[in-house]
């Protein structure tokens, strides 16, 4: 009865500890969307990578400091450090300014923010570290408590986001973490030992600790006292926000009322401003709309017929329309005051909705006004299921600007930028409906809108339209510009009503069926007649101006790697667009790409190094290559599936907690079911990777129709249908890592903590290296190469069975064999 008494609190400590080591991995990808940049989520994958890493091969290390007689203690210990250093990386990074121009400073910087988000997994590895080496539990039940922990944590991450704000969600994860501390603690054991003061210290007061950490976390969820103060590097004042609500989609902040300009994204330079009551809404701090003080009376709003993302509405008889991304209501707004009686808004976010219909309702009436309804979902899975057609379906400006601006590589937006995407709402317009987008357009160059015209002429073309220019129409007015696409031709009374709207509004006409487009460019893209012709049109240009596709739906990244080189970047660099933004993010991938270099070197492969040094040449070189294979393939299929899953789920945060949660149950019953079927003779290991390698290359072939065939689906299907794809994938790559263990121990097993570095050290560095080669190539190619690096994996793994027979047999039998002095830790 003691053991199981002492066993329990073990297991829960070790769940409750893994648990919040995935929240803390999935809440911090909120938090950095808003301080900083979308693609730092893929950075959050490779630091706690790296901090897992470190803390194992610490323990490693420092093996004789850490005894299984303080088991308790340690882990206690340990866990109490994580959940202080949880706290005290939230406070630095929410003061830490990223965007420095690309110097020494900004490496310093980005090294800096590197650390501290590390540091908190570091401490976690430490405690995965010594209970799955140093207790004297089964390892499978204590492999199989870690794995529940850590998949439950996915899940719980999501309910945690839409309860508070992401500062006071890590607090609740840190409090979550000491609880993790106490129950450890209270699993028995030889108390703490007396060479330890500060350690010892906090073992003694870890109930202060933890209830301290639950009042500080309560009083943040009530007070958000703690609350980013550097948003999009730019220094955010409280006092000017009126609102502020997280969950796991974004955070949406409205700003104090102001009487000004009313805000139009594209304004007629006939425009005379008038002043409107208004507040800005911001979107995780970089994309701003309006919210007008709206009473019912439409012609309040009559300045939005000046702005030229409402070009479309001049086509006459429209009668039913669909806006895809409501925020401050402008379009639903825009929709009736053009006389439409019957508009849906889709939005995915139920923020939005609430505030439009619930808390600020005495403000803006967009609730109340006949004709006007509210669907919470996915637009791209809303339609794929609807049973209606529509006259107009309306898409302005849905993304971050500022992401867009910085090079950022938003996800949550892209799925709505692809073809396949476009095909879906193409088919839900009735014969002579229309689709409308809106983009930022810089006059003279061909960017954003050199690539929205591309994929909608791929998309007309995928639909077997023969001459996509007679169903386009584009306008722009300052920096937007607008294109009308029917799946018909439009007809000459659309043209007519829609040449007459740009002549009274002066906006500029950049695409015309029976014009030449306002550039040689646009004209070669709107008039190629095939795939081929579209591709070779778009190569001409010196961005990535190809039509975005779920392959590859980097929609807002038109950085041309391959062009790098050959161009003056300094030059393009300060043209209007978005190539300097792109530059510049990529510029500091690269930069955390090196960090990531350099800290793993540092904590990881040095400290190692001394393992292997005696090792015979053969094993060291066979398993390094053994192990960097297995640690490169399965980060390359890891973020390859998770971008491409959350473009099948609609946002990131979705795809992330679906992912891992599927990627490490399946992983880890992979590995269990090593042990039971072990990869011990030629054959297995030849088949084992042949088979692993199939199955990753045959994804592309059948996913993208089975993901397309189940688009309608809820999110639960879909989620469902996530995991089953996934589940294969991580159970047939969960055979790597103990199979490599066994083959290297029948050498020598003094070697095997090199060897688990490096491949802890390859994941890190793969992480980075996958989001790069995804956008340049395509998540299928990323997909490949992580395939690939399986299909490689024979030759090492047979090069060290043949060196273990060939040693046997110079070997005496009655040789003794040094124990094994450093296990897996997941």
């Amino acid at each position: 009865m003691q053991k199981v008494a002492q066993r329990l609190p073990f297991y829960a400590g070790l769940g409750l500890v893994t648990a919040a080591t995935l929240m803390l991995q999935i809440v911090e990808t909120r938090i950095i969307s808003v301080t900083s940049w979308y693609h730092l989520a893929f950075f959050i994958i490779s630091i706690a990578m790296f901090g897992l890493t470190a803390g194992a091969v610490w323990v490693y290390l420092r093996s004789e400091a850490f005894t299984s007689q303080f088991l308790g203690y340690h882990l206690s210990v340990a866990s109490l450090s994580f959940a202080l250093a949880t706290v005290f990386a939230l406070l630095v990074q929410l003061t830490i300014v990223t965007s420095l121009p690309a110097s020494a400073m900004s490496f310093v910087v980005w090294a800096e923010f590197a650390i501290a988000l590390a540091l908190p997994f570091f401490f976690s590895g430490i405690v995965v570290s010594l209970a799955l080496t140093r207790s004297p539990y089964p390892v499978g039940i204590v492999y199989g408590a870690d794995l529940l922990g850590a998949a439950f944590g996915c899940l719980g991450a999501l309910v945690l986001l839409n309860l508070v704000s992401g500062p006071s969600a890590v607090l609740w994860v840190a409090a979550l973490i000491a609880a993790g501390g106490l129950s450890f603690a209270s699993g028995g054991g030889q108390g703490a030992p007396s060479h330890q003061p500060i350690a010892a210290t906090l073992f003694r007061f870890r109930t202060v600790i933890f209830g301290a950490l639950v009042l500080l976390a309560a009083a943040n969820s009530l007070t958000e006292g703690i609350r980013p103060t550097i948003v999009k590097d730019n220094l955010e004042q409280p006092a000017t926000i009126a609102y502020e609500k997280w969950n796991s989609f974004s955070r949406i902040t409205i700003g104090q009322n102001q009487v000004t300009s009313p805000v139009l994204w594209g304004p007629s330079p006939r425009y005379v401003p008038q002043q409107v009551d208004q507040r800005w809404m911001h979107i995780d701090g970089g994309a701003g709309t309006a919210v007008y003080r709206f009473t019912g009376d439409l012609q309040e709003m009559a300045f939005l017929r000046f702005d030229v993302t409402n070009l479309a509405y001049a086509i006459p008889g429209l009668k039913t329309g669909a806006v895809i991304g409501v925020g401050g209501g402008r379009d639903l707004l825009s929709a009736r005051l053009f006389g439409l009686p019957e508009v849906v808004g889709i939005e995915i976010n139920p923020i939005f909705i609430d505030l439009l219909t619930q808390r600020y309702a005495d403000y803006t009436t967009i609730g109340r006004q006949p004709g006007i309804t509210f669907q919470v979902d996915e637009a791209r899975s809303w339609f794929a299921r609807a049973t209606r057609s529509f006259d107009i379906i309306q898409m302005s400006l849905i993304d971050t600007w500022a992401a867009t601006g910085a090079g950022a590589f938003t996800l949550s937006e892209n799925g709505l930028y692809t073809v396949e995407a476009w095909r879906i709402f193409l088919q839900r317009l009735t014969p002579d409906g229309v689709f409308t987008v809106s983009r930022w357009y810089a006059p003279g160059e061909v960017n954003e809108t050199g690539r929205m015209v591309s994929l909608a002429v791929a998309t007309l073309q995928d639909l077997g339209i023969p001459d996509p220019k007679r169903h386009l129409f584009m306008g722009s007015s300052g920096s937007v510009a607008t294109l009308v696409m029917s799946r018909s031709p439009l007809s000459e009374q659309a043209l007519a009503e829609l040449r007459r709207t740009a002549a009274t509004y002066d906006f500029s006409v950049l695409l015309d069926p029976a014009g030449q487009a306002a550039s040689p460019l646009l004209e070669s893209i709107v008039s190629a007649p095939d795939r081929h012709a579209l591709r070779r049109a778009t190569e001409a240009s010196y961005l990535d101006l190809s039509a975005p596709t779920d392959a590859r739906p980097f929609f807002f990244n038109q950085l041309r790697l391959d062009r790098l080189l050959d161009q003056n970047l300094f030059a393009l660099a300060s043209r209007p667009g978005v190539y300097g933004g792109n530059l510049s993010a990529t510029l500091t991938l690269a930069m955390l790409i090196l960090i990531s270099a350099v800290l793993v070197a540092a904590t990881i492969i040095i400290p190692l190094r001394s393992t292997v040094s005696t090792a015979a040449t053969t094993l060291t070189v066979a398993g390094t290559a053994y192990f960097a294979l297995i640690g490169i393939g399965f980060m390359m299929v890891e973020i390859a599936l998770l971008q491409r899953i959350s473009v099948f789920l609609g946002h990131p945060v979705y795809a992330l907690s679906v992912v891992l949660f599927s990627l490490i149950l399946s992983t880890g019953v992979g590995s269990l079911a090593s042990e039971r079927f072990p990869l011990n003779d030629t054959k297995r290991l030849v088949a084992w990777p042949a088979l692993t390698c199939l199955y990753l290359v045959a994804l592309p072939l059948w996913l993208p129709e089975a993901l397309l065939r189940l688009e309608s689906a809820g999110l639960l299907p879909r989620a469902g249908l996530a995991v089953l794809v996934l589940a294969p994938a991580g159970f047939l790559m969960g055979f790597g890592f103990p199979t490599g263990m066994r083959l290297v121990s029948v050498i020598d097993k003094r070697p095997t903590p090199w060897f688990w570095g490096i491949n802890g050290a390859a994941g890190v560095l793969a992480a980075s290296i996958a989001v790069l080669t995804s956008i340049e190539f395509g998540i299928d190619t990323t997909l490949r190469v992580g395939a690939f690096c399986y299909l490689l994996l024979p030759g090492p793994a047979l090069l060290l069975v043949r060196y273990a027979e060939a040693r046997r047999e110079r070997t005496d039998p009655g040789d003794a064999v040094e124990p094994a002095s450093f296990q897996q830790v997941e």
